[in-house]
């Protein structure tokens, strides 16, 4: 299992994308399971959302929203360890305000943490981010993580964290 990740890691985060796009890095602290209160640990979040439009949503002549492909690993301060991708849209409330929810399925590895039943566990997650002068991001977030009782047991997971965000 422990290959797998690795494996991933590098085409992940140090194979060349060539997509010509505004993209963003996403880099999150927080707490996992923060509700519960049983299994806290400190949450790490590495994503690149990509901004490239897989479908869109709305009338042929102006589409509404544009569903665009993200990745990333999780990871935390009880060696548990989640390797995902997915999807999110992205909905600009004001000038700077930006409103994204998403969802993806991955690889989880417990490590010392949470067991959360399963292998395979899906994420959703909802986040308002703030743009910033330099057109890097702040944001908030609350996410879940769940086997979708493909396990025998679903505890799931609630994670709230905070961001930055560059652009590449």
């Amino acid at each position: 299992m422990k290959n797998i990740f690795l494996l991933f890691i590098f085409i992940v985060f140090f194979l060349p994308l060539n997509l010509k796009a505004e993209n963003l890095n996403v880099f999150g602290l927080g707490m996992y399971d923060f509700n519960k209160k049983k299994n806290e640990a400190i949450d790490f979040r590495i994503e690149k959302r990509l901004d490239k439009s897989l479908y869109e949503i709305g009338p042929e002549a102006e589409s509404l929203y544009f569903i665009k492909p993200f990745y990333g690993l999780e990871f935390t301060s009880d060696s548990a360890l989640y390797a995902l991708g997915g999807i999110y849209i992205e909905e600009k409330i004001s000038e700077n305000i930006f409103l994204t929810p998403n969802f993806g399925v991955g690889i989880y590895s417990d490590g010392d943490g949470k067991e959360l039943g399963n292998t395979i566990q899906f994420r959703s997650t909802l986040e308002f981010s703030y743009k910033i002068k330099n057109n890097n991001r702040i944001a908030l977030s609350i996410g879940h993580i769940s086997n979708a009782s493909l396990g025998e047991t679903n505890p799931g997971t609630e994670i709230i964290s905070l961001s930055y965000q560059s652009p590449f």
